[in-house]
């Protein structure tokens, strides 16, 4: 989906690298704020825990194909601007200045119309980003929620995010916390995290 991706990180690199760097500062800062040795902590891995909750597979599904949908329409779009440009180069020679303005304008038109699309569908707070706050964030919050109450079971200080922008350089399997946020959430786990390739069952009552 090479119109999709060029266009989105284009958009939102930037923003993503300037989220990372002021994690990075925040984090040093609580470290340089608290002493660790006097804290009790844990970690959770939060993308091995959304891809062991099958609704977040299935509302990752819906994206895909929405995606793809608005995707295969960029496409024609674009197509649809190729030919016009082709078919003017070859004609161009026949045409009278007006002629070629109003050719120009034309295509001028249909490229502006691609990018209004591209903004609409896959830009900062376009169709696909509202579609995924809709589907994505309740279950975020459902496993945030997970994550606040085993911190009080546990008596934790602080549960750090292992994964997406969190960068850990070193992690003791310990203090680990994953698999009881997801026993929490209603997931059956086995303590082999390495092996989550079968579909997660859910315990009756969701608990």
């Amino acid at each position: 989906m090479e119109v999709i991706s060029t266009f989105y990180w284009d958009n939102n690199s930037n923003l993503l690298q300037m989220k990372k760097h002021v994690l990075a500062i925040l984090v040093l800062f609580f470290i340089g704020q608290f002493s660790l040795k006097a804290q009790r902590f844990g970690y959770v891995d939060t993308e091995y825990i959304l891809d062991m909750l099958p609704e977040y597979k299935s509302a990752q599904k819906q994206l895909d194909l929405i995606a793809e949908t608005w995707q295969k329409e960029a496409e024609e779009k674009k197509a649809e601007i190729d030919k016009m440009l082709k078919d003017f180069q070859a004609e161009q020679i026949l045409m009278t200045e007006e002629m070629k303005k109003k050719k120009e304008a034309e295509i001028k038109a249909k490229e502006a119309e691609l990018k209004e699309f591209m903004n609409k569908k896959f830009g900062y707070e376009g169709e696909l980003f509202k579609k995924r706050q809709e589907l994505v964030k309740p279950i975020q919050d459902k496993v945030f929620d997970a994550c606040q109450k085993i911190a009080k079971q546990s008596a934790l200080d602080f549960i750090f995010a292992k994964g997406g922008d969190m960068i850990m350089m070193y992690s003791n399997a310990k203090y680990d916390k994953s698999d009881e946020v997801l026993i929490e959430l209603g997931v059956n786990v086995t303590k082999n995290k390495g092996n989550n390739s079968e579909a997660p069952k859910s315990t009756p009552g969701g608990k």
